[in-house]
């Protein structure tokens, strides 16, 4: 690694895009290493991401308040129903419960929310802390359940015993826990995977599926509540849209229910005509494929006056690219690639060896290729490649504006869509409005 200085032991973790696919790959999908100061977060966070959208769910962090604090209202996933999922309730624990067991706590913490909500469904969170003093948070959730006539799922959590994707496995498994004595009906729809319906991006999506004949039985987990779970199994396909969170529990559902999979992103105008084709196909509706298609065609030819305007004003600038999954940053590459912007630094934090042989294919030699990266790394790739702007979450949004490099938020905190056709408009005046903003030129001045 002979451009720029980064610990030995993050070596194989980066990747310079030579000509063509070397088919060597790099490694990923492995634990941060120490001392990097990794950008993910814990796997308690990544559970808890999963699982919060759930509306009419009651979120119980088992732990210190901090962690609770910590993922407050933690996505900008809209409800068209209840809200409950944008309180946050904790045990608290404190230095005499982590010596004498925190159990009579947590069995008072649900009692309390059991008599004066009557809920039907509480996630109990096991944090670093519960990981180490070892509660039997499973032996509480069960007596409680059967207490209270209602689903208590225990979600096995604690932060140090992974990483993010290992928070993504929690989830998905203690959704399994809540579905899979359902008894399926008949087969019919599909289930959306993998997007929480981050500024409405779940109704976009539902709003396209329905144009072309295809209804939806339930979502995973934006805007979604216990009764539309629970029909779930009556599903002819899933379609998964963030693979890095939802990919496990497909292939669960899929061994388990007998419910196919197919892999999707809604996000750019290529990708979002491929994946609603690809899902007419996928059962086999000649007539939803015929309306998909003609839909898309359509909506593309609105969008070309809108789109050659935008790209005499990005052509030739150079964009970085660290997000959460692998199917995302996929989507990006094509997203600047319609508008003329070459990628030159891209990363994940949960991307999969497939997912950095698509990358890889997808990108100019030379192109930069991060799995779980920390900000010095971040600063130096940036710097040395000449990136224009930074696509990204709220962790790198400081790093960005303090290299004097535009930003992008495409993480869940955003008020905006960015999926669909609909996601093209916003996503293409976002990046005009930073990239060509003067202040930059200002700043360079400065720096």
């Amino acid at each position: 690694m002979e451009k720029t200085s980064v610990l030995d032991e993050r070596k194989d973790f980066i990747l310079y895009k030579q000509d063509g696919c070397n088919g060597n790959g790099m490694k990923c999908d492995a634990n941060s290493v120490s001392g990097s100061v990794s950008q993910r977060a814990c796997v308690y966070c990544g559970a808890r991401v999963v699982l919060n959208p759930i509306t009419d769910a009651f979120h119980i962090v088992h732990g210190p308040i901090g962690c609770a604090s910590y993922t407050w209202d933690i996505r900008g996933s809209l409800s068209s129903g209840e809200d409950l999922y944008r309180n946050s309730f904790s045990t608290d624990l404190r230095e005499q419960d982590i010596i004498f067991g925190g159990e009579k706590k947590l069995t008072a913490a649900i009692e309390e929310i059991a008599e004066k909500y009557h809920p039907k469904l509480i996630f109990v969170y096991a944090t670093c802390i519960v990981g180490v003093i070892g509660d039997d948070v499973e032996a509480v959730c069960k007596m409680m359940s059967n207490k209270y006539n209602m689903s208590v799922i225990p979600v096995k959590s604690p932060g140090f015993s992974g990483n993010k994707s290992v928070g993504y496995k929690m989830a998905c498994n203690a959704i399994m826990d809540l579905i899979s004595k359902q008894k399926p009906a008949e087969k019919k729809g599909v289930n959306i995977l993998g997007d929480f319906n981050l500024a409405g991006e779940m109704w976009i999506i539902k709003d396209y599926l329905k144009k072309i004949g295809i209804p939806v039985v339930a979502a995973f987990t934006g805007d979604s509540c216990y009764e539309s779970l629970m029909k779930s199994p009556n599903a002819e396909l899933n379609i998964v849209q963030c693979a890095g969170s939802s990919t496990y529990l497909a292939n669960r559902m899929e061994e388990e229910m007998g419910i196919p999979y197919i892999k999707v992103s809604f996000f750019g105008i290529e990708d979002t005509t491929s994946s609603l084709i690809r899902i007419a196909e996928a059962l086999k509706d000649e007539e939803a494929r015929r309306k998909a298609i003609q839909f898309t065609e359509t909506e593309t030819k609105k969008l070309e006056d809108f789109l050659s305007k935008y790209r005499r004003n990005l052509e030739g600038k150079k964009a970085a690219i660290y997000v959460g999954g692998g199917f995302k940053a996929i989507s990006l590459i094509r997203q600047f690639k319609s508008l003329g912007l070459e990628t030159v630094v891209v990363g994940t934090q949960t991307g999969k060896k497939d997912d950095y042989e698509v990358i890889e294919s997808l990108v100019n030699k030379d192109t930069v290729i991060l799995d779980d990266t920390n900000p010095a790394e971040l600063e130096k790739f940036m710097k040395e490649k000449g990136a224009d702007i930074l696509v990204g979450g709220v962790k790198e949004r400081p790093l960005a504006y303090k290299l004097g490099i535009a930003f992008c938020d495409h993480n869940h905190e955003r008020k905006h869509p960015l999926c669909g056709f609909d996601g093209v408009i916003n996503f293409t005046k976002e990046i005009n409005m930073s990239i060509n903003n003067p202040v930059w030129k200002y700043l360079q001045e400065v720096l």
